[in-house]
């Protein structure tokens, strides 16, 4: 609770940018990597191509998997770089590697990861040039936000979102510490794309370069991708845990800081959590129910104020009476986490 309160206060706390023009155009590899999204890769193929970037200065790589031989050859029609896999367990890890290994190894300056759902704006990849031009920058990622808020799911999808920007992202490169990484809308330092955590790299936040995302509309979509998030979760947190002593040691605090998010509960399941044990002691008369009920007002505190203004309507309130449902399908979600490991959970694309 007090994590969160303490980054989401720092995000209010927004420090002025200086604009920083980039004198030297970086190349860029432009890594989506499409499974099944034959809906939504051609807008955003197309979004990509779109740049007042010199167009020799940059490839956008489609790595195709089980997508439609129609859509492969529409790509094919475009200037693009198009790689078609066909893996019997698909990742989009198992994708970008491949796309690594496609690649000439010196052929790019910067890696950008976009999803096959994401619209950038034409002054996109110019920003994050410029963000490179910077001494010291070597991992970037950018401000994701909603491409559709047509129904209400999708509204609390991208309100949660943006509470993870705030605190995870803003509050703590207000701090000085690094941004956490969201899965697209990121940039890298071509050599660091592999190994950028283990080199202890520091990862700036860019709140004013926009990726669009488009944000759940059903609530089975929402349960199958959140069960594929705590899954990915919780094996990157089995998977680095052991490395956490020797990181305190070593002082990398950065490190230690994205530890502790990835054991955290995410904040639909704390809240519910929290208010249940509130409810439950009160309803015990217990002496401890006015602590835990202080405890669920201050991490309430934390999620309000890390919510932005413009998401304040009377819409907002209509979509916080899902947070109940959603905490029951994340809860379920919970005993579920051995079995999203088995398999790639797809989660379906194109607004409608």
């Amino acid at each position: 609770m007090v994590y969160l309160l303490v980054y989401s206060v720092a995000s209010r706390c927004r420090k002025p940018s200086v604009p920083v023009e980039g004198k030297d155009y970086r190349r860029f590899a432009v890594l989506i990597a499409a499974y099944r999204e034959d809906a939504v890769i051609m807008e955003t193929v197309r979004a990509c191509l779109a740049q007042n970037y010199p167009g020799d200065k940059y490839d956008v790589v489609v790595i195709s998997d089980h997508m439609q031989s129609e859509t492969n050859a529409a790509l094919s029609a475009l200037p693009v770089k198009l790689l078609q896999v066909d893996f019997e367990k698909s990742t989009n890890t198992k994708s970008l590697k491949a796309a690594l290994r496609y690649l000439e190894k010196d052929a790019y300056d910067l890696a950008l990861i976009i999803d096959a759902d994401n619209i950038i704006s034409s002054s996109y990849l110019s920003e994050v040039n410029n963000a490179f031009s910077v001494p010291g920058v070597q991992v970037v990622q950018t401000h994701r936000i909603a491409k559709n808020l047509n129904t209400d799911m999708a509204y609390l999808d991208a309100v949660s979102e943006e509470i993870n920007n705030s605190i995870f992202r803003l509050g703590h490169a207000n701090l000085g510490m690094s941004a956490a990484l969201i899965g697209s809308g990121m940039a890298f330092e071509y050599p660091l794309f592999y190994d950028a955590m283990i080199k202890g790299v520091r990862f700036h936040y860019l709140p004013d370069t926009f990726v669009k995302d488009e944000k759940i509309q059903k609530v089975r979509n929402f349960y199958h991708q959140r069960r594929r998030w705590l899954s990915a979760q919780y094996y990157s947190l089995g998977e680095f845990v052991h490395h956490l002593l020797p990181a305190i040691r070593a002082r990398k605090w950065d490190f230690c800081d994205k530890l502790y998010q990835q054991a955290s509960f995410s904040r639909v399941l704390l809240l519910g959590f929290t208010f249940i044990i509130s409810l439950a002691y009160s309803l015990c008369a217990s002496s401890l129910a006015y602590k835990w009920w202080r405890i669920f007002f201050l991490l309430l505190l934390a999620l309000v104020l890390a919510v932005p203004r413009h998401f304040w309507k009377w819409r907002l309130l209509k979509a916080f009476c899902l947070v109940s449902y959603s905490f029951l399908l994340m809860s379920f979600n919970l005993f579920r986490l051995r079995e999203a490991n088995k398999k790639f959970i797809h989660t379906r694309h194109g607004v409608g």
